[in-house]
């Protein structure tokens, strides 16, 4: 799998990502439209490795409190978390990414304001 490079805005935190993606995705949630993030989903646990500022990150819960949404302390920017639907797999910012062409990959909606029903469509709550 390619690795790709990333980081916040100021420098201080940066990470690789090893991942294949596909695809992309938007989420219309309250937290994730307010951020403007587009996803690359990564499908392997262990596949978000973060090379500096890991004490530099600065978490934040909502709603449920399950979903982890990671942030520079310095510079505000949000280049992962941890999503609510399986909070032990990593969502990482695409546009964060400095190797990787996001008008390449199509971008796939998720309904995060009607969670649970676009949950249960997508196979991942019943």
């Amino acid at each position: 799998m390619p690795i790709y490079h990333g980081a916040c805005h100021c420098g201080r935190v940066t990470f690789e990502v090893d991942a294949s993606p596909t695809r992309l995705s938007v989420c219309n949630c309250s937290m994730c439209s307010a951020k403007g993030a587009v996803y690359v989903p990564v499908a392997e646990i262990a596949a978000v490795t973060i090379l500096s500022g890991e004490d530099e990150i600065t978490a934040y819960r909502f709603n449920t409190g399950t979903a982890t949404h990671m942030f520079c302390r310095h510079c505000g920017i949000h280049p992962f978390h941890r999503p609510r639907m399986d909070p032990s797999r990593w969502s990482v910012n695409a546009r964060c990414l400095r190797d990787l062409d996001i008008a390449s990959l199509p971008i796939v909606t998720f309904d995060g304001q009607n969670w649970d029903e676009a949950a249960r469509q997508h196979g991942w709550r019943k």
